[in-house]
């Protein structure tokens, strides 16, 4: 009987809230025992080891994709690794432990720096390309942020009287490649789960990659392996923020409450817009399992946060969320010869979109014409409608910056809530360019110009949820 547990990268920033509100817990009396603890990087460190996330700015490892041209990535890779000590200076203070903490990651960033000088030396030469190689690169750099993470945090709890181990899925110098199941499985064999709090490496090394797949949602995808092949009875995600009706900065703390209950399929479709509730393809492992996913706020330990199961439906129809993304570009392609033969040109021009790595968020499609809708970035939609006038000479391609407002829930089957929704956002001098409702009936979507996205969220929200019943909310279309 134990827990499979993710912290995330801004609660680890905070230490002390995450011993004394998560392991410490006061309500566990000092049972710290049957948990297992898999934890993210410290927060911006992976940002700094690959490309910050919202900006895309240049990381270690973009720095080196392009590093053919200049040597910018030994510069970052030093800056790096004196972030890294800082930290260590802040979490362990003139001690013996700051000193071994050093060492550890000095070990692991002097390895990683040969590492890529022998490949950039390898790669001058013409039968080597740099291309082939970066995928693992990729995951090398990664492995680092959560391998500092996790040793410092087994080291911090030893300290404070916890028999904290480190458990290392980087695959750091392994002889032999293998899957992810079976590194799991080889480091957890001599665990004893009564005596023993395992603290665990986000990032964890698999023979096909994890990155290929997830991205950096791969923290998720080995939180989501262990709670399978360890049979735990809850999977929980420690957060700095409750997942809550909508966002508290938008609509106001006061308005946003934390859901309570909801299900996978609820999870998807924030996870589709962005959201961090967990990736799709590691709540598929949980859902098929049957194992609950309890999301939580690290900063309200006694708050039991929000319940995910596979099987949960709301007592009646309502809204749960409001939520969307912003950044979205709508990349229209309208060809006369589309007319009966979408099968044809559809997989052409996803195959395109998905070479460049945008995600799709949602299309729409009519007689002639299709739209979808795309969270990356301008230069890569100007490279994909590029590949696309190339592909079809015919067609007419254009594009469009906008965001996407949806409104989310596991019963949506309300009388009425397209016209609601619709009327909300009208009646807050919003523009509508497209609406999706699917016949699962768990979303409806809105397509809206960037610069409305704000006020669509907090019109939504005060239309269909603003309403508390002992700190819950209800849904007024209900």
């Amino acid at each position: 009987m134990h827990t499979i547990e993710k912290i995330g990268g801004t609660s680890m920033n905070d230490y002390v809230s995450v011993r004394d509100n998560i392991v410490f817990k006061p309500s566990l009396f000092k049972h710290y025992y049957h948990r297992v603890f898999v934890v993210s990087a410290y927060g911006g460190v992976t940002d700094k080891l690959l490309e910050y996330k919202k900006s895309g700015k240049a990381g270690v490892f973009k720095l080196f994709a392009s590093s053919m041209e200049d040597d910018s990535w030994l510069d970052a890779i030093t800056v790096l690794n004196q972030d890294l000590h800082q930290i260590n200076a802040e979490l362990f203070g003139d001690t013996q432990a700051r000193l071994d903490a050093d060492q550890f990651i000095n070990d692991r960033i002097i390895d990683a720096r040969q590492c890529l000088l022998d490949l950039q030396s390898l790669c001058h030469h013409g039968h080597f390309a740099l291309d082939a190689h970066l995928a693992t690169v990729r995951e090398m750099l990664a492995s680092l942020g959560e391998a500092h993470s996790a040793w410092n945090t087994a080291k911090l709890l030893q300290r404070d009287g916890v028999n904290a181990c480190f458990v290392d899925l980087t695959g750091w110098r392994a002889k032999e490649h293998m899957s992810l199941d079976e590194r799991i499985q080889e480091a957890f064999a001599s665990i004893d789960l009564n005596t023993q709090l395992p603290i665990v490496t986000g990032y964890a090394h698999s023979e096909n990659g994890l990155m290929s797949s997830f991205n950096r949602g791969y923290s998720e995808m080995t939180f989501s392996r262990l709670a399978v092949l360890t049979e735990a009875t809850e999977a929980i995600i420690h957060k700095e923020f409750h997942l809550s009706s909508a966002d508290p900065r938008l609509v106001g703390e006061t308005n946003a409450v934390p859901i309570g209950r909801t299900n996978y399929d609820v999870a998807d479709q924030l996870a589709n817009l962005g959201m961090e509730a967990i990736h799709p393809k590691a709540a598929k492992g949980l859902r098929q399992s049957d194992i609950p996913l309890r999301i939580k706020n690290t900063f309200e330990p006694e708050h039991t946060g929000t319940l995910i199961t596979g099987d949960y439906v709301s007592d009646s129809p309502r809204v749960e969320i409001v939520a969307g993304t912003k950044g979205v570009y709508a990349l229209e392609i309208f060809d006369q010869d589309m007319a009966g033969l979408f099968h044809i040109f559809d997989p052409k021009i996803v195959t395109i979109i998905k070479r460049f790595k945008a995600h799709i968020v949602s299309k729409d499609i009519n007689a002639n014409s299709v739209t979808h809708y795309l969270t990356t970035n301008l230069k890569t939609v100007k490279r994909i409608r590029a590949e696309l006038e190339e592909t079809f000479p015919e067609a007419e391609v254009d594009q469009k910056k906008g965001a996407i407002v949806s409104v989310i829930g596991s019963d949506l089957k309300i009388n009425g809530l397209l016209a609601q929704t619709a009327l909300a956002i009208s009646t807050a001098g919003i523009s509508i360019m497209a609406v999706h409702q699917c016949m699962r009936q768990v979303d409806v979507q809105f397509v809206i110009h960037e610069e409305d996205y704000a006020t669509a969220v907090k019109a939504l929200h005060q239309s269909l949820i603003e309403i508390h019943d002992h700190g819950r909310a209800i849904c007024l279309a209900s």
